[in-house]
């Protein structure tokens, strides 16, 4: 099931977090996961055009993206919180990061001369989308936007996002509007039991 709910800032720039939105908690507390299954990983990979059309992931490739997931979130909220990540996730993600080289093989072909396309088996082109995502991860992690990295304010909503202003707290319109409506309804309650 796809998130039915605009993207959130920063992640069209950064596939980290486009990654780790693929995962949300809806008002009403249904969790939706957009790579529940090999063909949605699949598909969400070619989107971000991490691997080409026609891939088709098997399901262990599939868990290693979403325990990447599960890392980066972890990386993620300790960031938003100012506390130390945990170390198993560091590991995690260090791991996707390092395992194999970033850059495109030199290749040459007589019709063409030479050109930079990484041509690999699957599970490599699995761990070459890792590793470019976790580059974009410790990019952000450690540039100067890294303050700016927030989880959506909303209830129950726990989408992360790079706020655009110093006052934005919520991923999406529809997330703060929502907000301040509990918030005109807490007051209206808070009135009605004081009176």
């Amino acid at each position: 099931m796809k998130i039915p709910l605009p993207p959130a800032p920063g992640t069209g720039e950064h596939p980290c977090l486009a990654l780790v939105n693929t995962i949300v908690t809806l008002p009403g507390g249904q969790r939706v996961d957009e790579l529940d299954s090999p063909e949605k990983a699949t598909a969400w990979l070619v989107t971000q055009e991490l691997v080409p059309e026609g891939t088709g992931l098997l399901e262990y490739c599939q868990l290693q993206l979403t325990d990447l997931r599960g890392h980066l979130r972890d990386v993620l909220d300790s960031q938003t919180k100012g506390v130390a990540p945990d170390s198993l996730s560091l590991d995690g993600i260090n791991h996707a990061l390092t395992a194999v080289p970033n850059a495109a093989p030199l290749r040459y072909d007589p019709a063409e001369g030479l050109s930079r396309i990484p041509i690999h088996p699957l599970t490599q082109l699995v761990d070459h989308a890792l590793a470019n995502i976790t580059e974009d991860a410790a990019s952000l992690l450690t540039g100067p936007d890294a303050h700016r990295i927030a989880q959506c304010a909303s209830t129950p909503c726990d989408r992360f996002l790079i706020r655009t202003h110093s006052r934005r707290q919520w991923c999406s319109e529809r997330c703060g509007a929502r907000q301040r409506a509990n918030r005109a309804y807490a007051r209206k309650h808070d009135k009605a039991s004081a009176g």
